[in-house]
């Protein structure tokens, strides 16, 4: 039988109790792994960001201003993977053992050698491309008249804009819920144990479906602080990522288990 406040998910157990309390101390866990060792956390902020600002630049450049609030509402759902090593990171402090560029990288490919990791990279991936065109189809629907790209303040105070955003809002929310569901806790398990991608996702469908108001509120509030922070020229990415994916990984350490501990 599970044991008590756990669920059998293929070989592992997931929680089925997690609170608030439980993101306060992830959040405050994070906090210390990103003190302890910020070189880690800045470094993967600063390619992710880089990479945004890059994105953007691109965007005024090639006169594609309509594209920027597609991009800008689906960058997070790449956030997950660009954080993989800083898993690594707190994975080697919490077990007291040297911290060292060598082992972060390697996390990018997981703990086995069939690049699981990277499996779940281009699953989010290919979701972000899907999302980019998602979008811009549902603005064709609602405001195709007046052109991509041409968007004004003017013409997203419409009644035709209102709809779009709602529309493009609620669509948006299931696609994100979904990869959130399949990467919150599955990207930290193939860092820490020799697992095919596949289970991995079961397992954070199952951390999900066992802690649903607790989950969907850490979802909420990590997307929240993750666009506050791309606000000012992507400055609080410095700090938001890193803390939010130190974080991820001790949420994983509370929420899942080995069958066999």
């Amino acid at each position: 039988m599970a044991a008590a406040g756990r669920t059998p998910v293929a070989p592992f157990k997931v929680a089925q109790d997690l609170t608030i309390h439980d993101l306060r101390n992830a959040l405050s866990a994070g906090w210390r792994d990103f003190k302890a060792y910020p070189a880690f956390g800045l470094f993967f902020a600063g390619f992710y960001a880089v990479g945004g600002m890059l994105v953007y630049g691109a965007m005024m450049k090639f006169n594609m201003s309509g594209w920027f609030m597609t991009i800008a509402a689906g960058f997070p759902l790449l956030a997950p993977f660009a954080v993989v090593g800083l898993y690594e990171v707190s994975r080697l402090r919490g077990k007291g053992e040297p911290v060292n560029w060598k082992p972060v990288f390697g996390a990018l490919g997981g703990k086995g050698e069939e690049q699981q990791v990277l499996m779940i990279g281009i699953i989010l991936f290919v979701a972000f491309s899907f999302w980019m065109i998602l979008a811009h189809g549902i603005f064709a629907i609602f405001l195709g008249e007046s052109g991509i790209g041409s968007e004004t303040t003017g013409l997203f105070l419409s009644y035709e804009a209102i709809a779009m955003l709602t529309v493009g809002s609620a669509i948006g929310a299931l696609v994100a819920l979904a990869l959130f569901s399949i990467t919150v806790t599955s990207l930290p398990m193939l860092v820490d144990h020799d697992i095919d991608f596949i289970t991995a996702m079961i397992v954070s469908m199952g951390v999900v479906r066992s802690n649903k108001v607790t989950i969907i509120l850490w979802a909420i509030f990590m997307a929240t602080a993750m666009f506050a922070a791309m606000i000012p020229f992507m400055i609080g990415l410095f700090v938001v990522l890193p803390v939010l994916g130190h974080a991820s990984w001790h949420l994983y350490r509370r929420a899942v288990i080995a069958s066999s501990n």
